[in-house]
């Protein structure tokens, strides 16, 4: 009776210290242990404790989650133990110096199977149920890979250019990089491309394992092993937070030699956002006619001039104090819900068609057959035209803004064109979308920028409005492709967000002008956005 009540004590315990904590965001560090040697290189979950392996001592560890204690010892099957994986019977360890995959039964300690690896350099190990999969930075891909005779079975390129460890969970692979210091989330099933990606919790993750709830992530130069957050209630995280200040200047000149009767200026108004906040309220020089919203509820400063001399000079100058901070949202596919669980209202403002996006067009709509065809995740929906898009575009700033079916026809353009053509797919396929605009920190904090920057946003069902970059996604890595999709850098602070066409800023994002003329006029407009860094908040 005592005997049963410990054990019950301890499996409590156990299930408590692999709960994640509340309100923890992916990637937090719930707890920490210290490897029992100096150079740790593969882990693995075997259902009751951690198997660590260690390149210097060529021993292999089975180790307690909760207090770090080595439980038993064994010699590693080969001279240069690496990755390891347990298949639910026997442990399979990566011998560096033959280059081969071993099984061992942990009870006997005897090695029953032994495959020659099929890549030059093999790194991490993990099981998926039925097979072994394997990292090599060498050759910079993972396999999947038979235990009858190592026969690889897939192999797609690797989210970096230097994977390490590598682990299997609820049908995704967590690979992590040593050069990016990140842990990469793919999909084997979708040709193993980058879902997201984590902060790896050290300057050297090694060695990956995940006991179902949470990840626990070795690391060679720390000595450690760390156990992270895989999911929880926060889906998103911010970071690298900055200070700010924006001049934003509107300008416009009449040439003539015709009379300019009125002009009218809108300037976006820009607001708090998860990314953003402004450190006091927007000034406006001179102050506006109005602050009117579009059919977007966008706010816009309006202003209203008459009878403007010939080569007048009108500026009209927004300054704005801003803390911008970088954002990652976490969005697992098997968590995003169907296309029927978005919102009724959501799917009558943004499904809707637009002069720009002319969703059905033939070429739109065998278009989003030929990228969707039967997938109906919409997680999944989106990644298919993301990658359509990329595949077949290429940015060229030529000016002017093409409807969606003319920019795919041609192959280029620029970043609205990238995201007229990627919204008016993903609405053909059901997917509510719409583009914000931004004015962009270039460089230094220091900087100037006159270029601007849209890219879109998509409705998933269980996550709501999620950032999505289809030009800035034009990456070769699979790495780098995922960094458009939930991503925000600390250098861009959005002004504008819109479905369509607005009735004060046109297509148009951060500004417009429109005007009335009598006789031939020339007209030259502009505007250019001056950052420079704000000190430093005090404590």
């Amino acid at each position: 009776m005592i005997r049963s009540s410990l054990v019950l004590v301890f499996a409590a315990a156990l299930a408590l210290l692999l709960a994640p904590a509340a309100g923890a965001t992916p990637g937090d560090v719930l707890g920490s242990v210290s490897t029992p040697a100096t150079a740790p290189t593969g882990l693995t979950w075997d259902g009751h404790q951690l198997w660590l392996a260690d390149q210097l001592t060529d021993q292999l560890y089975a180790i307690d989650p909760a207090s770090g204690e080595v439980r038993r010892i064994l010699p590693a099957p080969g001279f240069v133990p690496r990755g390891l994986a347990w298949d639910g019977k026997l442990l399979w360890c990566i011998d560096g110096e033959e280059n081969r995959i071993l099984a061992l039964d942990v009870d006997s300690g005897i090695t029953v199977h032994s495959l020659e690896a099929p890549t030059a350099g093999p790194e991490g190990l993990a099981w998926d149920g039925r097979y072994l999969w394997l990292s090599d930075p060498l050759e910079d891909v993972i396999c999947q890979i038979s235990t009858e005779d190592g026969t690889t079975i897939k192999r797609f390129t690797a989210p970096m250019t230097t994977p390490t460890g590598l682990t299997f969970w609820q049908g995704y692979l967590w690979s992590a990089d040593r050069r990016e210091d990140r842990i990469y989330l793919m999909d084997p099933a979708h040709d193993g491309e980058v879902v997201l990606s984590l902060d790896a919790p050290g300057p050297y993750a090694r060695g990956l394992a995940s006991d179902g709830k949470t990840l626990w992530c070795a690391d060679y130069q720390n000595d450690r092993i760390d156990r992270l957050v895989l999911e929880d209630d926060q889906p998103f995280r911010i970071s690298d937070k900055h200070r700010l200040h924006l001049l934003l200047t509107h300008e416009f000149r009449n040439y003539g030699p015709g009379q300019l009767l009125t002009l009218d200026v809108y300037i976006a108004q820009p607001r708090d956002l998860p990314n953003q906040k402004l450190l006091g309220a927007l000034v406006l020089d001179p102050p506006p006619k109005d602050v009117l919203k579009d059919r977007w509820q966008q706010p816009v400063a309006h202003y209203a001039f008459t009878d403007l001399a010939l080569a007048q000079r009108r500026q009209v100058k927004m300054t704005a104090d801003v803390e911008l901070a970088a954002v990652r949202h976490y969005v697992y596919p098997h968590r995003v819900g169907a296309l029927k669980d978005i919102p009724k209202d959501v799917r009558q403002a943004y499904l809707v068609d637009e002069d720009k996006y002319r969703i059905t067009d033939p070429i739109i709509v065998n278009a989003v057959k030929e990228a969707v065809g039967d997938e109906t995740n919409p997680y999944w929906m989106m990644r298919r035209i993301h990658r359509y898009i990329r595949d077949r575009l290429h940015y060229e700033l030529s000016g002017g803004w093409n409807v969606a079916p003319r920019v795919l026809e041609r192959g280029s353009g620029s970043c609205s064109e990238y995201t007229f053509l990627f919204i008016a797919m993903c609405r053909a396929a059901g997917i509510p979308a719409r583009y914000v605009g931004s004015v962009v920190v270039r460089g230094d904090e220091a900087s100037t920028d006159d270029v601007f920057h849209r890219w879109s946003q998509v409705y998933l069902p269980g996550y709501g409005w999620v950032h999505v970059d289809p030009q800035g996604g034009d990456r070769e890595r699979p790495g780098e492709v995922a960094d458009s999709i939930g991503v925000l850098s600390n250098r861009v602070l959005i002004t504008t967000e819109g479905g369509g066409a607005s009735e004060y800023l046109g297509w148009n994002y951060n500004y417009e002008q429109t005007w009335t003329s009598r006789g031939p006029v020339k007209v030259h407009a502009e505007a250019v956005g001056e950052w420079s860094p704000l000190p430093a908040e005090q404590p």
